[in-house]
């Protein structure tokens, strides 16, 4: 097997004209920043759509949780079964599996990430899952763990199944959020090549940004005759990363089209101020039980919010959690919300996790913090 190689960085491309798009050409339309989780465009977030094969994004995020969880192995081989055979072979995007032929996990996420191979999604579900329903089942309950109310998946493809499958922008936005939060390595390796070469058969990636748009990975695009073309997409500049969703699109190039456009109005429309520099300390938390009454808060990445230009609004940043927080207190492990806002703006919403470890209190510790108290 050979791999295009990934296109990045990408060569400058033709100027494109910054705009949001518009509401008869794009029914559905999402921008976030990814690391502050702020909202820099939304047109119908929560509306329900069919994503076709942008249900692939499911089925990758799936896959990497389940080899972060040692139940999945890239090296692993799988063998297309007679009956994912009479089904998927050759059916729509395909790696060109055919019945009996041995694949490794690590190509079928290749196939699938860049040239949108039912047949591998087919393949790897069955493989890891035993049964395509088995699998689904898989997809549905990660979608939920991360926060995705809005959708379900009834394959690990997109094929059209009668409206089946649904989810909404706001819930795709939430899955590339994750795929890149809590999986960077896997997104950089597999996600946004040129395409792919397997078995002497050459594909491209037909990704409308990557190669074309500075700095993009793309992720997935999707089309089906009842709900149109759609598209999940990011691309990085200077330490910052947009998501895109994209749905009810007339046609593919018009797609493309919207997309470099509001990528681009992205980058260009919001002076980015940074708040808090990668690393530093945020504020702290209250913690009840603890030997220590307190916990210091960290973010992920800087703290940064996205204001229009030329905007003098004042800032508001509050942190929020349930509190006071319970001993043992693990470093890392998320316990606030950061909320910065300011008039005009979408606020951020940016996860704080504990910078280090607080363990339960002593008997000498209680008596300590109880006398603190007192006088705090």
């Amino acid at each position: 097997m050979t791999l295009a190689a990934p296109a990045h960085p990408a060569p400058l491309a033709p100027a494109v004209l910054p705009a949001v798009p518009d509401a008869i050409e794009a029914p559905v339309a999402l921008l976030v920043d990814v690391g502050s989780g702020q909202v820099l465009h939304a047109r119908h977030p929560d509306a329900r759509f069919m994503p076709a094969s942008v249900t692939k994004v499911m089925t990758l995020f799936l896959a990497f949780e389940l080899i972060e969880q040692r139940r999945l192995d890239p090296a692993q081989i799988f063998e297309m079964s007679p009956q994912i055979a009479r089904e998927w072979r050759r059916k729509g995007s395909t790696m060109f599996l055919t019945q009996g032929e041995r694949v490794s996990v690590d190509d079928l996420l290749l196939g699938i990430a860049n040239v949108s191979a039912n047949d591998g999604a087919a393949v790897l579900a069955e493989g890891q899952a035993g049964s395509l329903a088995a699998w689904t089942a898989q997809m549905n309950a990660t979608a939920r763990s991360i926060g995705m109310t809005g959708s379900y998946f009834s394959s690990p493809n997109g094929w059209p199944d009668q409206g089946r499958t649904f989810t909404t922008a706001n819930d795709l936005a939430t899955l590339a959020r994750a795929l890149v939060m809590r999986h960077p390595d896997k997104f950089g390796y597999y996600i946004g090549r040129a395409g792919l070469d397997y078995k002497g058969i050459a594909q491209v990636n037909h990704d409308p940004m990557i190669g074309r748009v500075p700095g993009a990975d793309g992720i997935k695009t999707g089309f089906t005759n009842e709900a149109g073309f759609s598209y999940l997409g990011t691309a990085r500049r200077n330490g910052q990363r947009l998501v895109l969703v994209l749905a009810g699109v007339e046609n593919g190039r018009l797609r493309a089209k919207l997309a470099k456009s509001y990528i681009e109005w992205g980058f260009s429309a919001f002076d980015r101020k940074t708040l808090f520099a990668n690393g530093a300390v945020v504020g702290s938390a209250r913690v009840q039980d603890g030997e220590t009454r307190g916990v210091p808060l960290k973010a992920a990445g800087p703290v940064a919010i996205n204001l229009p230009r030329a905007s003098n609004s004042a800032l508001t940043a509050t942190i929020r959690y349930e509190g006071p927080l319970r001993a043992p207190i693990k470093a890392g492990q998320e316990v606030a919300l950061l909320e910065i806002t300011a008039e005009g703006a979408a606020p951020a919403r940016i996860p704080l996790y504990a910078a280090q470890d607080v363990a339960v209190a002593g008997p000498v510790d209680r008596v300590i913090n109880a006398v603190a108290a007192v006088f705090s």
